[in-house]
């Protein structure tokens, strides 16, 4: 089984976001105290391969020194970066994205906003905020399918839609997520 993952992380560099899309199990998010070692075993409980972008240099190293989980070493890793460049597609992922006509809902926003998004939130509990950092974390996670598609020549499958948030250890509340396919669960 395949998943997708992307991190958002803080002004200080450690993780606020873990994204994995599963097209089996659609989209999980760890958030905040969310983000243990605990959570992201779970979250890839049967998957065999990860996509990400860019993330044999940036995503899984840091899940390494602050989880101490090696995915690299228990997961086959694809990173669609170097497939990107094979193909000479160059540019982050948006950039990529525009090239090959994927829009995204939060088109406009990049990395450094997701830094901003979440200061946001944290010092300020700003819920709006956070809740764009994870549409765009969604974003990011569901396009990859679909960069993977284009690069291999891949028929292109619907997005699962089922959305899950765990933002730390608790009891499961359901919440309404934009976009009525969508649903949270906040454990706070």
């Amino acid at each position: 089984m395949d998943a997708y993952l992307d991190i958002e992380t803080t002004w200080s560099r450690t993780i606020s976001v873990i994204g994995i899309y599963r097209p089996d199990a659609g989209v999980v998010q760890l958030v905040g105290h969310g983000v243990t070692d605990v959570n992201l075993y779970a979250a890839l409980e049967g998957v065999s391969t990860i996509y990400t972008f860019n993330g044999a240099s940036f995503d899984l190293p840091i899940i390494r020194k602050q989880l101490y989980a090696d995915l690299k070493s228990e997961f086959v890793h694809r990173d669609l970066l170097h497939e990107c460049r094979r193909q000479n597609l160059r540019g982050g992922l948006k950039i990529v994205e525009q090239k090959i006509g994927i829009a995204r809902p939060t088109a406009g926003i990049d990395g450094r906003d997701a830094l901003r998004l979440w200061h946001a939130f944290d010092t300020y509990g700003d819920q709006a905020a956070l809740d764009l950092l994870l549409r765009y974390n969604r974003d990011d996670i569901v396009n990859l399918p679909r960069l993977r598609c284009y690069l291999h020549k891949l028929p292109e499958s619907d997005v699962h839609p089922a959305s899950y948030v765990w933002n730390t250890a608790g009891e499961p509340v359901a919440l309404p997520r934009v976009g009525s396919e969508e649903r949270q669960f906040h454990h706070e």
